[in-house]
């Protein structure tokens, strides 16, 4: 497909599909490095990728995928995963990779609503399938040691996805083809899954692309059923550069990659700066090849970061359903900034109606792109939460910004957390930055709770950071100056750890549902009582 001479918005299919551009690499750059796996050693060259995704392909199409199937692959970060992605869409089917905390009701929504006739499943997970409806799974793939099983469907080999590719015929995939459906972490609701079409991705790696150099090499510290991961590693196809996968984001090792790798880009989200910051200071610390990094959310961490690592540090608004539009110039310096929207799509701020709010006034995020496809075309197997998301033209995030008068938008708080206390609406965000900054707070996460007098009162979870411990009333007195006195909170609960996502998303509805328990500190209940400016101590009542 060449670009339309009628809408030249569309790039060819060996720019943006995978299978294009596994053609078009293995072609033009044959032996560059392209995937490099720690947990093995093992690394792939372009063309090793493509010969690799052809015998996955054939082996797909043997058990049954064809085009516009979906291809449920539930593993961990490794070739193994790959292989199933490009075999899947060089088959033209969509690639769906689960969760590994998935299990019980939400494993059994996702098989169902993904519509998969095959699942390829690591041999460990293999048991989470018993005694759940497989919805139409006609077969499951095991990749490593077998285990015992007594599935009602067939079993095979992962060997089946590394045979012979020599009868495989290559459908011709288009832009707007469903490249994979990644599922939603479910933080808040039931996990959606979000339909991407190969434009979509194309248009998010695009939208930081130019801020990648020739020979870029990306860490992929994320699982690869998680947005950022899946479009670090497509990225490498886009712009001809190499990626790293490592099972898992560690701290302890996150250095010692970068430096025997090579890498030069990584993207850091949530609190993954604040762990590698909280590491014993080095003189060493700014010998590194990482020339950028991709800090979201942009905290007081970020320049720090930058002056310890001597990295370029860059931020962005983006989320599964989206293609980052909104992106920040080199080393913002704003805390909660996100940056300005890009070129090609057109966002704005409105209230409840999708009435557009004035320059400094909070309202949800709206955005529509110039190019059709360049967004999700909607959740699979929910017809109602796309009408909802898609209403008026417009894709609603959810979540809550701002945005002054030069252009620039600020992130207040996704609209299901926000807290409001005695008419006031508090960020969570804003409240977790504050207590963040503490130097004895490694982690925070601030909640809802409910008040006998007011709508909620503020509460904050936190961990403390290597070494030190948190004295929650000297973390109040501390806040009290820095922050307007309806967000500073009552209750402060210390945890050796917060309840995370594989994802590293902080699991608020768990710490809802916990609420205030007998070892969290009450600051009314301690006579520490704010009033406006002032602070009073007096006996508890």
């Amino acid at each position: 497909m060449a670009p339309s001479p009628h809408d030249p918005r569309f790039p060819h299919r060996d720019e943006c599909t995978v299978p294009g551009l596994l053609r078009r690499r293995a072609r033009e750059q044959p032996d560059a490095p392209f995937a490099t796996f720690t947990d093995t050693g093992a690394e792939w060259s372009f063309v090793d990728a493509y010969t690799t995704a052809r015998a996955a392909a054939a082996g797909l199409r043997k058990l049954g995928v064809v085009v516009g199937d979906r291809v449920l692959a539930w593993l961990p970060n490794g070739a193994e995963i790959l292989r199933v992605w490009f075999g899947a869409n060089l088959l033209g089917a969509a690639f769906v990779p689960l969760n590994l905390a998935y299990r019980g009701a939400i494993l059994e929504h996702v098989i169902r609503t993904s519509q998969a006739k095959v699942l390829v499943v690591h041999a460990e997970l293999l048991d989470r399938l018993d005694d759940i409806d497989l919805g139409g799974l006609e077969t499951v793939v095991v990749a490593g040691a077998r285990t015992d099983t007594e599935l009602l469907v067939t079993t095979a080999p992962f060997d089946v996805l590394t045979g012979d590719d020599v009868d495989l015929v290559e459908p011709e995939v288009e832009p707007w083809d469903t490249q994979c459906v990644l599922f939603t972490s479910g933080t808040t609701g039931p996990s959606k899954g979000v339909l991407c079409s190969h434009l979509h991705q194309y248009e998010t790696v695009r939208a930081v692309a130019d801020n990648f150099e020739p020979g870029e090499r990306s860490l992929v510290t994320l699982p690869l059923y998680h947005a950022g991961a899946t479009q670090d590693a497509y990225a490498a196809l886009v712009v001809g550069g190499s990626f790293v996968v490592c099972p898992r984001f560690r701290t302890e090792d996150f250095w010692d990659i970068v430096r025997a790798e090579g890498v030069t880009a990584a993207t850091l989200l949530g609190a993954m700066a604040r762990f590698l910051l909280s590491q014993p200071e080095s003189p060493d610390d700014a010998d590194n090849p990482l020339r950028t990094i991709f800090l979201v959310p942009f905290t007081e961490d970020g320049t720090r970061f930058r002056e310890r690592f001597d990295v370029d540090v860059y931020t962005v608004f983006n989320m599964t359903e989206v293609s980052a539009p909104i992106v920040s110039a080199k080393n913002p310096d704003r805390v909660g900034s996100c940056g300005r929207a890009r070129p090609g799509v057109t966002v704005r701020l409105v209230d409840e109606h999708d009435r557009e709010v004035a320059a400094g006034e909070v309202g949800e995020l709206i955005v529509r792109t110039d190019t059709p496809w360049a967004m999700n075309h909607g959740y699979l197997g929910m017809p109602e939460e796309t009408a909802h998301a898609w209403r008026n033209g417009w894709f609603h995030t959810g979540d809550a910004f701002s945005r002054d008068a030069a252009g620039d938008y600020f992130f207040v708080d996704r609209v299901k957390d926000a807290i409001r206390r005695r008419g006031e609406n508090i960020s969570s965000f804003e409240v977790e930055a504050e207590v963040a900054a503490h130097p004895d707070v490694r982690d925070a996460a601030a909640i809802p709770v409910p008040s006998d007098e007011t709508e909620h009162e503020v509460m904050v979870v936190v961990t403390a950071s290597p070494g030190r411990t948190v004295d929650p009333e000297t973390l109040t007195r501390w806040l009290i100056p820095r922050m307007p006195h309806f967000m500073v909170p009552r209750y402060v609960r210390v945890v050796d750890a917060l309840p995370r996502t594989p994802t590293n998303k902080v699991q608020k509805y768990l710490l809802r549902q916990n609420g205030v328990t007998p070892d969290t500190w009450d600051r009314v209940a301690s006579g520490l009582v704010l009033g406006g400016t002032r602070v009073a101590v007096r006996d508890a009542v």
